[in-house]
């Protein structure tokens, strides 16, 4: 799947204006996977005893299939080649944090969201990376069926291998609806994990970036 970004209207014939065309937004979806994933969804919401040929359920089932694409498009993601796309050059070693990333995912084991924030610091060795792409790459594998503990080990261990930073520390924190709508059904549960590496196994250094993430 692939997405452009867009806020477009046509003009009288029916064509972009040209400061509209650099906003355009546009989903791609594999024909294909719809189609599977749409037969799939049919045939769970008939054996759920609903009636798929009603109004509010015709387009469900690839609905549903077109949002599980975009759900897991991480899968289609290369993080080292994100993070490469924007490696500079510079004489800085102290450490950079970029704090409360926005994470959303679906655990494996139920396929229900989770969600929460992610924070991410490492200590440049010689080379920093374009600040955006710290995001990205946690969305590379959010996007994806996910466990929270392996979510923060991958983030870290891409910035370990692509950086080579002094070191990489990152901690999540989310709320998994798979235990507050099911299950357990604790509404107000937290889980955080944490990845460390380098010179952040250091007491000082780690915390030193447990207070920058509570500042």
């Amino acid at each position: 799947m692939g997405k452009k970004s867009s806020q477009s209207k046509k003009s009288s014939n029916g064509e972009l204006r040209s400061d509209e065309r650099l906003y355009r937004r546009e989903d791609i979806y594999d024909n294909e996977t719809t189609e599977i994933i749409s037969g799939a969804v049919d045939t769970i919401i008939t054996k759920l005893g609903e009636d798929v040929s009603r109004e509010g359920l015709l387009k469900t089932p690839e609905r549903v299939a077109k949002a599980y694409q975009f759900l897991t498009h991480g899968y289609q993601l290369d993080p080292d080649r994100i993070l490469k796309s924007a490696l500079f050059e510079e004489d800085y070693s102290e450490m950079i944090l970029v704090k409360d990333i926005e994470v959303y995912s679906l655990c494996e084991h139920h396929m229900l969201p989770f969600f929460g924030k992610a924070h991410v610091a490492y200590i440049p060795n010689g080379k920093i990376v374009g600040l955006s792409k710290i995001p990205r790459i946690v969305d590379v594998f959010a996007r994806r069926l996910q466990v929270q503990e392996r979510l923060t080990l991958q983030v870290r261990d891409a910035v370990d291998r692509v950086l080579n930073p002094l070191g990489t520390a990152v901690v999540i924190e989310a709320s998994h609806l798979c235990m507050m709508m099911r299950g357990a059904e604790k509404q107000n549960s937290v889980t955080t994990t944490s990845a460390m590496s380098g010179e952040f196994h250091r007491e000082a250094t780690r915390l030193e970036f447990m207070r920058l993430v509570g500042a």
